[in-house]
């Protein structure tokens, strides 16, 4: 049997995507003169001598160490292949390669071990200047959305991007650099620039805003955080003659400079179609103490639970609230509050039309609280099984919530009565379509109820 070699060790160089690492397919009938080495390959311990990165340009070597690093740990050649494709997958994962083959060879050299391994990895460089052009639809509107994108940068995994977006209802453009810590790349700190101009017809509001943001994440155990802060001038305005008086008074500039932390722990196995796993996602923002004429406590949650049953069916129940505490005797502004209603929340109610009100238009609340129940199961006789079929699912639920203001000065027991008072809820069926791992769509059937005086619904969402 023969020496192994680059050539024997096909799929090996491995390239694309997917990754094999079946020992079936690993090694072709070599010659028969080395049969003692190909035996210590397969069987017996390795030691990885070189790694080596073929193809950089403008990457520093320093940062691609930290990823690469664990193959040196590897004990044998199928423990070589596993962690390769892990290290494989992580240089994939700065956005800084456009393509990374692994190729696999014994040593060669005066230090060469009998049992010595050299890993290569060739990567291909993205360009220095990337464009995009998306069109994305969420939330009843509509946007294009173009980019240009400087990717690596300075040379470790750095990203300056400019984003410009004309949408439906918004339109935005904003400057962003990334930069994450070499060999941790869930560790990182984002800065942007931006202004955004949106409308908001269940308001009758129309606002700008100019701002500037910092934001650090990292995870810490099993959860992530995020730490941020926004500066940022706000104009809110009039969308229409029509306006209420409520809307009017708010109309004006003020700026707000607010802190906030995020804490989220995601054990799902997808974001828009999980068949088990849970989330849950704390977030709090105090605004005022940094400066601005915004000054507020804000507390909200979310929780999500996903459970397989029979039959490919899936059960999810979720759970949302919030409360807005204004500090220093100011009251809050609308731009600042809570808005319940539409698909996202409650079905079968107009979106953001439930709480408070002033001459048609909707005012937000100070504390809301929502929940739903939902059972996702395949279409009746399975059609497209095994195909386009799979991305469609039936979809029975049952939605509730509620949103108001409260009187701060009463203790907790008469916030709750409050919360508990006018539920809203809703119950039907519908179908749902996922749009690839990014987005979903939905037809329902819904029946609202408990309906109040001044609430939007509809039975078609």
């Amino acid at each position: 049997m023969g020496t192994v070699h680059a050539k024997s060790l096909d799929p090996l160089p491995m390239h694309g995507r997917d990754l094999g690492v079946n020992p079936d397919d690993l090694v072709e009938p070599p010659e028969m003169e080395h049969e003692a080495k190909q035996e210590i390959l397969e069987n017996k311990d390795v030691v990885v001598q070189h790694v080596n990165i073929q193809g950089l340009g403008r990457t520093k070597e320093d940062l691609l160490g930290y990823e690469i690093s664990d193959v040196f740990h590897a004990k044998n050649l199928i423990d070589v292949m596993k962690k390769a494709h892990v290290a494989r997958q992580k240089l994939l994962r700065l956005g800084i390669f456009k393509e990374v083959e692994v190729l696999i060879d014994t040593s060669d050299g005066t230090d060469a071990l009998p049992n010595g391994l050299d890993v290569t990895f060739e990567v291909t460089e993205i360009k220095r200047l990337t464009g995009s052009y998306n069109t994305m639809v969420g939330n009843n509107e509509g946007s294009m959305v173009l980019g240009l994108k400087l990717p690596n940068m300075l040379g470790r995994a750095e990203k300056l991007t400019f984003q410009f977006s004309y949408g439906t209802k918004e339109t935005s453009y904003g400057l962003s650099f990334f930069k994450p810590q070499p060999g941790h790349f869930e560790r990182n700190l984002t800065l942007n620039m931006y202004k955004v101009t949106g409308q908001f017809p269940w308001s009758s509001l129309k606002e700008t805003d100019r701002g500037m943001s910092a934001e650090v994440n990292f995870p810490l155990g099993m959860t992530n955080h995020t730490l941020k802060w926004e500066g940022v001038w706000r104009e809110l305005g009039c969308l229409a003659r029509s306006a209420s008086f409520a809307v009017r008074e708010e109309s004006g500039h003020s700026l707000k400079s607010a802190l906030s932390h995020t804490v989220s722990v995601d054990s799902r196995n997808s974001a828009i179609f999980p068949n088990r796993g849970a989330l849950l996602r704390i977030n709090q923002e105090l605004a005022g103490y940094t400066g601005g004429d915004a000054s507020f406590l804000k507390e909200d949650f979310e929780l999500q639970l996903n459970r397989r049953l029979f039959w490919d069916s899936v059960l999810s129940a979720s759970l949302w609230g919030g409360m807005l505490y204004p500090l220093g005797g100011q009251p809050s502004c609308i731009a600042d509050r809570f808005y319940l209603g539409g698909p996202t929340s409650v079905r079968g109610f107009g979106m953001y039309s439930i709480g408070p009100q002033s001459e048609g238009d909707y005012l937000g609340g100070e504390a809301y609280w929502a929940g739903g129940l939902h059972l996702y199961t395949p279409l009746p006789f399975r059609p497209g099984k095994g195909g386009f079929g799979d991305l469609f699912r039936t979809h029975f639920f049952l939605n509730a919530g509620n949103l108001c203001n409260l009187n701060y000065g009463d203790g907790p027991r008469a916030h709750l009565q409050k919360l508990a008072e006018c539920i809203r809820w809703s119950y039907g069926a519908g179908i749902v379509l996922r749009l690839g791992n990014i987005a979903r769509l939905e037809l329902n059937y819904c029946v609202p109820m408990g309906v109040q005086s001044g609430d939007r619904y509809t039975v078609f969402l």
